[in-house]
């Protein structure tokens, strides 16, 4: 845990400053509650061509919602590195624990889905994903484990769901969409 406190700490040292102060608050604001993503995915059911990402996103954020919120948080019961380290905090103060990352891994699991899709749209998706992932280490609320462990989780998800969507709707409803499964 000593490196991680240090990566944290030169973080804080080098980088911050008023313009990554707003940049990094609104940054990790996309994640909160998942809202960004879950607006994202939901948006991807209306347009056909867009379904087989949005139906992937959508079982990747609730494997993300069931196997981390509710069983991996809890029983591992990691505080945050501000409770440890005084840090005066730029946000909320959050109130669950902090292994893993929720606003990375549903950022990943969400632009994971769009990449599948079309590299065109994930690219842009996985390099927002990133600043949320970073804006988490920068904020001092997650240690770069618990962020580590949301890219795995958030891309692990992102195949799951594509595995199960597979399986689920063997009738393809997304038809004429591009992407794995599709066509374009």
């Amino acid at each position: 845990m000593e490196w991680e406190f240090a990566l944290l700490d030169w973080i804080q040292k080098h980088l911050r400053g008023d313009v990554m102060d707003w940049m990094m608050s609104a940054a990790t604001f996309l994640g909160n509650g998942g809202w960004f993503w879950i607006a994202l995915t939901l948006l991807g059911f209306i347009p056909q061509r867009t379904r087989k990402y949005a139906h992937v996103a959508a079982l990747a954020l609730l494997l993300h919602l069931i196997f981390c919120n509710f069983v991996l948080k809890p029983l591992i019961a990691r505080i945050r590195p501000f409770h440890i380290q005084a840090v005066e905090l730029l946000i909320r103060e959050p109130s669950d624990f902090s292994f893993p990352s929720g606003h990375t891994q549903a950022a990943f699991s969400v632009a994971t889905a769009v990449c599948m899709w079309r590299r065109k749209y994930g690219i842009p998706a996985l390099i927002l994903a990133a600043v949320v992932a970073f804006s988490r280490m920068y904020l001092y609320v997650h240690y770069p484990t618990d962020v580590f462990a949301g890219i795995f989780f958030g891309v692990g998800f992102a195949f799951i769901g594509l595995w199960i969507s597979n399986r689920l709707f063997r009738s393809k409803p997304w038809d004429g969409c591009a992407g794995p499964g599709g066509t374009s």
